[in-house]
């Protein structure tokens, strides 16, 4: 083959792979676009949880309004304070109380910043129209000394925010932040060990020493995100200990069940690391909560490494009598599972000793270098460890 062959050949090789890459990366954007939107671009509530305080002959009325177009799901308490503290225990976002002559609303700003404010709006629109009712019927009545009376109701709605935003993160943006530096770097550092632990022996020490690698990790990921939080105010009156233990959970969920898909799949495995990153966060409930998203959304972000850890985060950050065990598990089971696939495959004997990760023979022969092949470390036979 001439020199001019070979260049033409370079050309249109070139040519191939970068019309390849053009392709893929519009398809790419197409699809996170089209899910993106589905998922937020009309974000609507769907049984949102709130709570009332009613006596018997107003309940029927106001719990049809609460429950018209599917929006809210109403829990009867008995007081006011039996109110506040399902809130703070986030049994609801919400919720008001109409025995007075005044109704009262009660919101939880840390819950979502959403939720509260649909709670306003409708509690005031409906104050509103409750009040405007009222000075008609008045007005018609002719009675001068009740349509004076009545100007107490044009007096603002009462509004107690029970769980409020700390005042250095007054938008709640705060947690969507940190899932996506935990989910980002929890996929680097498990890529990049995945790439280091397969140049060791293969045995069970291996096993355990990714492992090790893997929790030490966590927890050094964890710390710096505690630290980096104290630079912006956030979580001042967190408990530090139980928040480095969730962020240390979190980041090992995410790192050991991308190395255990890595382990299972070879490269393509990395893409469950991509995913919680580009496909989790969104539905984690950090920026779009839960009751807002698609049913699929929800579903599936409450149950990914990103969904609990948010759900987990917030709580032990501004509801401690909430109840985190579920979200717990859930995070429990990825890190878990993850592990014990990545020890199990480290000590396997009939497994080839490769790297786990993209081989690095991949980008010389995108670059058009010679091509070398993999070297094993060992031959496994059978009954080694």
């Amino acid at each position: 083959m001439t020199q001019e062959n070979r260049q033409a050949d370079s050309i249109m090789a070139f040519r191939r792979f970068a019309l390849a890459v053009c392709v893929i990366g519009v398809l790419v954007q197409l699809g996170l676009t089209a899910y993106y939107l589905a998922m937020g671009h009309k974000a609507q509530p769907h049984q949102l949880p709130v709570g009332l305080v009613s006596p018997a002959a107003k309940r029927e009325a106001v719990v049809a309004l609460l429950s018209e177009n599917d929006y809210f799901k109403v829990t009867d308490y008995a007081t006011a304070d039996d109110l506040t503290l399902a809130i703070k225990r986030r049994d609801v976002y919400g919720g008001v109380d109409i025995t007075s002559s005044k109704p009262h609303l009660y919101v939880a700003g840390a819950a979502g910043t959403a939720a509260a404010g649909l709670l306003r709006s409708t509690y005031t629109a409906v104050v509103q129209q409750q009040t405007a009712a009222i000075l008609a019927e008045y007005a018609k009545s002719g009675d001068t000394m009740k349509v004076s009376a009545a100007t107490d109701l044009n007096t603002p709605p009462a509004v107690t925010d029970v769980v409020p935003l700390p005042g250095d993160d007054v938008n709640g943006v705060s947690l969507g932040f940190l899932t996506q530096a935990l989910a980002l770097g929890g996929t680097i550092a498990s890529m990049g060990l995945g790439r280091l632990i397969p140049r060791a022996r293969r045995s069970w020490r291996r096993g355990i020493a990714h492992v090790s690698i893997l929790i030490l990790y966590a927890i050094g990921s964890a710390a710096v995100i505690l630290w980096s939080m104290t630079w912006f105010g956030v979580g001042e009156t967190a408990d530090r200990g139980e928040m480095l233990g969730i962020f240390s959970l979190i980041s090992l969920a995410i790192t050991a069940s991308t190395a255990g898909a890595v382990a299972l799949f070879g490269p393509a495995g990395a893409l469950i690391g991509a995913m919680y990153f580009t496909l989790g966060t969104v539905i984690s409930g950090a920026s779009i909560l839960p009751e807002f998203l698609p049913a699929f959304g929800r579903t599936v972000g409450e149950n990914l490494p990103t969904g609990a850890g948010v759900q987990a985060v917030r709580d032990d950050l501004y509801f401690p009598a909430a109840e985190i065990r579920q979200h717990l598990i859930v995070l429990g089971l990825y890190a878990g599972i993850g592990s014990f696939v990545v020890l199990i495959t480290n000590m396997l004997p009939n497994r080839r000793n490769r790297t786990s990760e993209v081989e690095l023979d991949l980008v010389e022969r995108l670059e058009g270098g010679e091509r070398r092949e993999p070297v094993e470390l060992e031959t496994s036979a059978p009954g080694r460890g």
